[in-house]
């Protein structure tokens, strides 16, 4: 049976152009892209509120968001703006409100108070991480980052107040080192996961509803255990060429439930805030272990192109 997911969290980033290299960096994180390790991990599902800045189930089209460092009231603080490309660090940041105070309370939304997304401006590196908070509410998480060049971070949160609505902030990120600018990878119906090979079926489209259908295999064979990941059988991140439009899709029913089962399939519902370029990341976890899929797929036709090529497929991350 498939998993009915619904794309409901939006926030986008401003496109930069990077030179050849970068200044020496301080702290980061890993996940997915080039070559990522293995984890254990989660991943979130914000809550929406009046249809403002995004957030899950229910909703079809929220405004743009996350273009900013600052929203609501609240800044991303971080840290560590700068790190060496292949070396590991320790990333961190702090949400502040209006007053300059550190944020130390959130709502747990899919397991997690705060979810934390960073991804290379051509899109070719993608680490969705779950950092920890320590009492004065600093957030921290390692990364090691495979190339030098531009990334974005986005902070997925909502603050545990009344009638908090779900917030995306986002800011810059460098990766010290030798730099060469890397195109989108092109598009595809099928990507690679670790052992795993995942197969999209569907069409995004600008302005509309849709269902994108992706089946996972392995040798050949349907996946047909899959098991829960921060209380879904899939999930998926969108990030938009060009800007970095960022999209979080979780799913409407939850394991256990009675509403969906594992499978093979997991589809989602997505409505494309434009025509242009996407690149979809689904993460899975089978066997214990989460991985992830990475498809460019472009809005307004078919998702579809040949296999994705040699170093780009997507590839297995870790916490």
């Amino acid at each position: 049976m498939n998993t009915a997911l619904r794309i409901t969290t939006f926030a986008a980033a401003l496109a930069a152009t990077f030179g050849t290299a970068y200044g020496v960096g301080q702290g980061m994180d890993p996940v997915v892209a080039d070559s990522p390790p293995k984890h254990e991990g989660e991943h979130p599902g914000p809550t929406p509120e009046q249809g403002e800045g995004g957030g899950h189930a229910g909703h079809d089209t929220p405004p743009a968001g996350g273009l900013q460092i600052s929203e609501g009231g609240y800044t991303l603080d971080l840290k560590t703006p700068r790190v060496t490309a292949g070396e590991r660090a320790d990333l961190r940041f702090t949400v502040r409100d209006a007053a300059g105070r550190a944020l130390t309370a959130y709502q747990r939304e899919h397991d997690k108070e705060l979810h934390l997304v960073v991804a290379s401006r051509d899109l070719v590196t993608y680490r969705h991480l779950h950092p920890t908070r320590a009492a004065d509410g600093t957030w921290s998480t390692f990364v090691d980052l495979p190339r030098a060049g531009g990334y974005r971070v986005f902070a997925d949160f909502t603050p545990a107040k009344k009638n908090a609505r779900n917030l995306t902030l986002g800011t810059d990120l460098a990766a010290s080192g030798p730099y060469e600018a890397r195109r989108l990878p092109p598009a595809s119906t099928t990507a690679r996961a670790g052992a795993y090979d995942v197969k999209l079926a569907g069409t995004l489209r600008p302005g509309r509803a849709s269902e994108l259908t992706l089946q996972v295999s392995r040798d050949g064979e349907p996946v047909t255990d899959l098991q829960p990941y921060l209380g879904a059988y899939g999930h998926l991140v969108a990030l938009r060429s060009g800007d970095l439009a960022y999209l979080h899709v979780h799913p409407n029913g939850e394991p256990g439930d009675g509403a969906t089962e594992p499978g093979p399939e997991i589809s989602f519902t997505a409505t494309a805030p434009s025509s242009g370029s996407y690149r979809l990341f689904l993460d899975f976890k089978h066997e214990g272990t989460v991985r992830t899929a990475a498809f460019t797929v472009h809005a307004g036709g078919a998702a579809s192109g040949t296999d994705t090529p040699e170093g780009h497929e997507a590839e297995e991350h870790g916490h």
